[in-house]
């Protein structure tokens, strides 16, 4: 029914936040509030749920997070409140990752997701979920071609930790360099280089 609105956000609070589109304030259930600023002219793309005699309206920064969010609501056993707590926990991208390699594990990390859920999220969304416009997997291999698997893992553990797949990819010639062993210590260089640490 709703793609987006574009007006002011009022008020930011820990669950919600409330834009004003023309005079009319619409509360929308985010999972980033802060993410948001009082006063801020912003587009929020939004998704209205209707069950039962409730109606709520669900707010995302993006429309790929939206997409993501009504992919996960196909899920067996996924509703409203988990899809919106896994994207609390990570971007798109990192959930494309983390579900084209498999990893129940990461998934199981998330509120109320048990193995068996985990497993119908990869079962139902494996190759649908994209990043950067392209299946995750197809991501990862074109990244993973001319680098060691230690620097693959690496790689694509990091963008399954939700930094961006083009952000990521800008560090494989620096990593390359960095000429390390194992995965953990191109994982732990790759954060290093990505929170700009000494």
């Amino acid at each position: 029914m709703y793609e987006y609105f574009e007006g002011i956000i009022q008020a930011v609070t820990p669950a919600y936040i409330v834009i004003d589109v023309h005079g009319i304030g619409f509360r929308l259930l985010v999972a980033n509030p802060y993410h948001f600023e009082a006063g801020e002219q912003k587009r929020v793309y939004v998704q209205l749920i209707i069950r039962d005699n409730d109606q709520t309206l669900y707010g995302f920064e993006g429309a790929a997070d939206k997409r993501t969010f009504n992919q996960l609501l196909t899920v067996t056993g996924i509703g409203p409140k988990s899809a919106l707590a896994i994207l609390a926990k990570v971007s798109s991208g990192g959930l494309a990752t983390a579900i084209a390699q498999d990893d129940v594990k990461f998934l199981t990390k998330f509120p109320g997701i048990g193995k068996k859920t985990a497993a119908q999220i990869i079962l139902d969304l494996k190759g649908k979920i994209t990043t950067d416009g392209q299946p995750a997997a197809a991501a990862i291999a074109t990244v993973a071609s001319d680098v060691d698997s230690e620097l693959a893992d690496a790689l694509a553990a990091l963008v399954a930790l939700g930094y961006p797949q083009r952000t990521v990819d800008g560090l494989t010639d620096t990593l390359k360099a960095f000429s390390a062993k194992t995965t953990d210590a191109y994982l732990r260089e790759g954060l290093r280089l990505l929170n700009g640490k000494a």
